[in-house]
């Protein structure tokens, strides 16, 4: 009979100063990251808005019981919430219960009620999806018209709505890019994504920028870049009332704002414009010119190509329309 030692339990040794903390928070740094900025800041708005709901109320927001939960999503659906805002709520809401190490309540066993409610919600509130519209080449000019002036501020405001919408850039990405992210070729533009929604791993993807003649998009980006005079640093910066460059970068709230702003002066509902208008219109303008799925997806980037062949689509209603013979 062999008889095995019995291994002697290792002592645990007394932690550095400071060491755990520091290995939390660069834990909590790593999951953070897993999601991207812009994803931390809706949840942070969402979280806010239901902890304010649960505080009116006297009900305890972590841990909510999915009942609570419940009642709010009925009531931003009241308050005419769309279906999206509504789950994005809910995903914050459980977001937040994982993170203090409670179950999500559209998981806990009581959920059943939740997920239908939810359900009505969409049913009841579902319908087409309303798209912004696109800043296509010509409303582009339209926009860029009302940038007069050659200050510092104007070219770096044509800059952002050119690039923009040449590079088919979702608002993040556009305030994201670096001057390291740019390179000057002799046929226009090469810049370097990284971290984008599709892009969550921050892997990065290289896509080009023609140098172009109507909207001219490279010819632009350098009469920003003369004017800031920065070759390090975000490329895009915010400016001081006195339209000093700052170090840091504009927000991607503000490229909302200056589409809009220009659609005003340009005599459009700007309530249609925003920051996926300049996105939406390199793909709707790139459509129209007969430009094929897979081409347009190297620029914008898409996962899938649905979302592309509805742009297509629209493009091509009139084409060789069935009627076209007879009516």
């Amino acid at each position: 009979m062999v008889v095995v030692a019995p291994v002697p339990a290792l002592r645990s040794q007394p932690s550095l100063p400071g060491l755990v903390q520091a290995e939390t928070e660069r834990a909590d740094a790593y999951a953070r990251a897993a999601r991207a900025e812009n994803t931390h800041r809706g949840y942070r708005a969402d979280w806010t808005i239901f902890t304010a709901w649960c505080a009116g109320r006297g009900e305890s927001a972590l841990p909510a019981g999915a009942d609570v939960v419940r009642r709010f999503i009925g009531a931003e659906a009241d308050r005419g919430r769309s279906p999206a805002t509504i789950e994005r709520r809910l995903a914050a809401i459980g977001h937040y219960h994982r993170l203090g190490g409670f179950v999500a309540p559209t998981d806990s066993p009581d959920a059943g009620p939740l997920r239908e409610t939810m359900a009505g919600i969409r049913r009841a509130r579902g319908g087409a999806v309303v798209r912004k519209q696109a800043a296509d080449a010509a409303i582009l000019e339209r926009l860029l018209a009302t940038i007069t002036g050659d200050g510092v501020r104007a070219r770096r405001d044509r800059a952002v709505l050119v690039i923009g919408m040449a590079a088919a850039l979702r608002r993040s990405e556009l305030v994201a890019l670096t001057m390291a992210d740019v390179a000057l070729v002799p046929e226009g533009l090469r810049l370097t994504i990284r971290g984008s929604k599709t892009d969550q791993a921050g892997r990065g993807v290289v896509i080009a920028i023609p140098e172009g003649m109507r909207l001219a998009p490279k010819a632009r980006l350098m009469a920003w870049l003369a004017a800031a005079g920065h070759d390090e640093g975000p490329l895009f910066r915010r400016l001081t009332r006195g339209d000093e460059p700052m170090a840091v970068a504009m927000s991607d709230r503000a490229v909302a704002r200056l589409v809009q702003g220009a659609a005003v002066r340009a005599g459009l509902d700007p309530r249609r414009f925003a920051g996926h208008s300049l996105r939406a219109g390199f793909l709707t303008e790139s459509a129209a010119r007969g430009a094929t799925i897979f081409k347009m997806q190297e620029v914008s980037r898409h996962k899938t190509v649905q979302i592309l062949a509805d742009y297509v689509r629209n493009a091509e209603l009139f084409k060789d329309h069935a009627g076209a013979g007879f009516l």
